[in-house]
């Protein structure tokens, strides 16, 4: 049976108990998140954190020589699952030059065993900025139901897919007008529904709803209108029953912020600043480390 590598989950499930009594109670609770990149030499790391205050942070590697220096441009977010005799298998979407590819390997104590395999899905993948995996499991754990891909093209145009169990990619629509955006993060996978958290050049921070209905529509609203210019890259992760870790990387300074953030609500949102991570980032693509089919309930 596949598990959610161990050394990995305590950062990115839930940990702690949340406190009822309080009005935000999901910005209380303690829990994680992991941020793995691929850096200059094409190893593959990651950085766990931990959300006390102020946060808590380990750096591993989690791939070296997983891929060739300087060939991801942009990665999904990432699975990495136990794979019961001691080591994992790592996969996920990358856009290496002009194509995406899914990226798989396994690794022991950091290291890959081989490089990457990738099989490629598609070309025209080199305007793009942002490509992400949205896969719902229901409330019976009975298996994943929908994969849904998303990215995010240069111009502003929001792209989506479905894919098939056996790997089929259908078109799902897309919708202009996203331009502005500099990062966005996935926060919600529902049976009719996805949503965004995204920060944009000029400051705001906006979530973006978008039902799993034909055609593809959003419904954007805004939650702050300035200050959140300065992460170019924003990464999110469950915590408690409806709230989010929100980790923003400032690729200026190879710094970051940890987040505490209650249910995504419009401007009446709760966010809570726990503090700068005693870590740095100097690497130019991240990505969250994921358990597949685990809830996300930001909105």
């Amino acid at each position: 049976m596949i598990k959610p590598l161990g050394t990995i989950a305590a950062a990115v499930l839930v940990t702690a108990t949340l406190t009822p009594a309080a009005a935000d109670a999901e910005t209380t609770a303690t829990c994680g998140l992991s941020a793995s990149s691929v850096n200059a030499a094409g190893d593959h790391d990651y950085v766990s954190i931990v959300s006390t205050t102020p946060p808590r942070a380990t750096k591993s590697a989690l791939g070296r020589g997983a891929f060739a220096p300087g060939q991801v441009k942009e990665m999904a977010s990432m699975a990495v699952l136990d794979d019961g005799f001691g080591g994992y298998s790592v996969y996920g979407y990358v856009v290496i030059g002009d194509n995406l590819y899914q990226a798989t390997y396994s690794g022991h104590d950091g290291t890959a065993d081989h490089p990457a395999g990738l099989r490629r899905i598609g070309g025209g993948w080199g305007r793009f900025t942002m490509v992400e995996e949205a896969e719902y499991q229901g409330p019976t754990q009975a298996g994943i139901s929908r994969w849904t891909i998303y990215a995010l093209r240069n111009d502003g145009v929001l792209f989506r897919w479905t894919v098939s169990p056996k790997g089929v990619w259908r078109s799902a629509g897309s919708v202009p007008g996203f331009a502005a955006v500099q990062s966005m993060a996935l926060v919600s996978k529902a049976a009719t529904y996805d949503t965004f958290v995204a920060n944009t050049r000029g400051g705001a921070l906006y979530t973006i709803h978008i039902p799993t209905a034909s055609p593809m529509k959003t419904v954007v609203k805004q939650v702050r209108a300035k200050t959140w210019q300065g992460f170019e890259t924003v990464l999110a992760q469950k915590c408690g029953a409806y709230g989010t870790v929100l980790l923003g990387i400032d690729k200026d300074t190879d710094s970051a912020y940890l987040y505490a953030v209650g249910r995504f609500t419009g401007a009446t949102t709760v966010i809570r600043l726990l503090g700068k991570v005693p870590a740095t980032f100097p690497d130019t693509v991240y990505a969250r480390v994921k358990d597949p089919g685990a809830p996300l309930n930001g909105e």
